[in-house]
């Protein structure tokens, strides 16, 4: 064996024993977070994040977190699945002011810190930029999880994912921009970038459009649970390198993809079981994928550079806070009086202080050059307003929510799903008794006894669920939310049975979608 193989062969294995130690211990402080009710007041991801602090104030480092790694092969699963799970009916709604906080809250964040930087420390305006951009996409996954643990306003989680989702893109395409700025390798000129912006959003949307509906169409040919979770998984990478390579936005290219197929393939080419197996795979990708960032995010803190560059960290945080404030309160009474968007200013409040730094701010800070004089200046401040977003705004989130009084009745709702849940069953039960009781295929009188007993069970849960809708006339929304997406669900089945029988050779939108979406939105009005 030459010495050339031997040391390929140990660099492989040590790099091995990194991503192993990195995973275990990730996914054993995320497994703890969720078994023990102490730790459950804490997010997830924060915690795994302050771990991964204590490991690097002990100078442990688990492994070099490389921007490429993240931005190729940790982000477009966590994008897929946010827009995989996003219901398009609840983004529709919302739709002008999440563009309104995903474009032009941008825009406001990229000059607005950048001037502030400017102005109050020596940092040059071509870095000051650079920072800017780094920082002006959101990442709320730790707030969203909050979210759903707490049961806040279904309606708070979509403006903060939708916005979220595409100001990732957004931010991207400007910091692609604005980089070759301070190398000289290009100048700034407002009709190129605006021209170079729409280029890259607008092939990023074909490219996502384009393979969305394909496999959608392909996913009704047959019915096979693994391959279309397969098909859904090359997806994401698949339209991530190709928009890449065609010159476009792969973050809006896996955005785009993931909306179509969660809101449109999973419909029309997908089964309900088929679904709910690809949605807890993608649920365990997340899960998975977000132990790892975060753990990595804590473990590359720097704290000698920190505490050398405290003063610009704290300019940036100031200016980051109050043109967070002006995307938030102003675009959101801008959209008030032009769509009736309604959104309160509690809810404004919570969409601001909830705007947390993450994976995508880190990985842009680490693409900088390095070629690039203040290379370091840049990545510290990044690191240091990241730092401060997930531990000091993700932390008290609950408490501000609590505050404002938006958190919701999940746990009435999901005792009122159990029992709905406990009813069905019972009663599939009742119905295999008397059908057996029928069919002379079991002792009558033993059937019999069986029924009564199922029947007091039934009557128990009746009871139960008669109080809660008296206590909680709200719950009534749940059951017809359910029985809306049944019928939907039954008349995709239909269509996709038809066309893997040969009968049907074209796709056929489901119509009772649409007429339950125009009565909801008639609803509202109403109200």
């Amino acid at each position: 064996m030459s010495v050339e193989s031997a040391i390929s062969e140990a660099a492989i294995e040590q790099n091995l024993e990194q991503f192993l130690l990195v995973l275990s211990v990730s996914l054993s402080v995320a497994t703890v977070s969720r078994i023990f009710p102490l730790f459950r007041k804490i997010p997830y991801t924060l915690l795994l994040v302050i771990v991964g602090l204590g490991l690097a104030f002990v100078d442990v480092r688990l492994v070099n977190l490389s921007p490429e790694l993240i931005l190729e092969i940790f982000l477009p699963p966590l994008l897929f699945e946010a827009a995989w799970n996003i219901r398009w009916r609840d983004l529709r709604r919302d739709l002008i002011p999440v563009i309104l906080f995903a474009v032009v809250g941008v825009v406001i964040s990229v000059l607005g810190i950048a001037f502030t930087i400017t102005q109050f420390t020596e940092l040059p305006l071509a870095l000051a930029l650079l920072v800017s951009a780094s920082l002006a996409a959101t990442d709320p996954v730790s707030v969203i999880a909050l979210f759903r643990e707490l049961g806040a306003d279904k309606r708070l989680k979509t403006l903060m994912e939708g916005e979220s989702l595409f100001n990732d893109g957004v931010a991207v395409v400007a910091f692609l921009l604005l980089v070759g700025i301070p190398l000289g390798t290009q100048e700034f000129s407002l009709s190129t970038t605006v021209a170079q912006f729409f280029t890259f959003i607008g092939i990023g949307i074909g490219v996502g459009c384009l393979i969305g509906f394909g496999i959608s169409f392909l996913t009704q040919r047959f019915d096979l649970p693994l391959v279309e979770q397969s098909l859904t998984l090359v997806s994401a990478y698949g339209t991530y390198l190709i928009t890449e390579e065609l010159g476009g936005s792969g973050v809006i290219g896996v955005v785009t993809v993931g909306l179509v197929l969660g809101n449109f393939g999973s419909r029309i080419g997908m089964n309900p079981r088929t679904r709910l197996i690809v949605s807890e795979f993608w649920d365990f990708l997340a899960f998975f994928v977000n132990s790892i960032v975060f753990l990595l995010i804590g473990d590359q803190i720097d704290f000698s550079r920190l505490g050398q560059n405290l003063d610009l960290i704290g300019v940036t945080i100031g200016a980051l806070l109050f043109t967070r404030a002006i995307s938030i309160y102003g675009l959101a009474t801008i959209s008030n009086g032009l769509a009736k968007s309604n959104i309160g200013w509690r809810q404004q409040t919570v969409l601001w202080w909830g705007g947390l730094r993450g994976s995508v701010s880190i990985a842009l800070a680490l693409s900088v050059p390095v070629s690039l004089e203040g290379r370091q200046d840049i990545i510290v401040t990044v690191f240091g307003v990241v730092l401060f977003t997930l531990l000091v705004e993700g932390l008290t989130t609950q408490f501000l929510l609590e505050k404002l009084d938006l958190i919701g009745d999940q746990p009435v709702r999901h005792k009122y799903s159990e029992a709905i849940a406990r009813r069905v069953a019972l009663n599939r039960v009742k119905n295999y008794l008397e059908s057996a009781t029928t069919n002379n295929e079991m002792n009558s009188e033993f059937c019999q006894y069986q029924i009564k007993l199922v029947d007091g069970q039934l009557e128990t849960i009746q009871t139960e669920l008669d109080k809660l809708l008296h206590h909680h006339p709200q719950l009534q929304s749940l059951d017809m939310e359910q029985l809306q997406e049944q019928m939907v669900n039954i008349e995709a089945d239909t269509y996709a049975e038809f066309i893997r029988a040969g009968r049907l050779t074209e796709n056929l939108s489901p119509l009772l979608q649409e007429a339950l979406i125009e009565a909801d939105e008639k609803l509202i009005e109403s109200d």
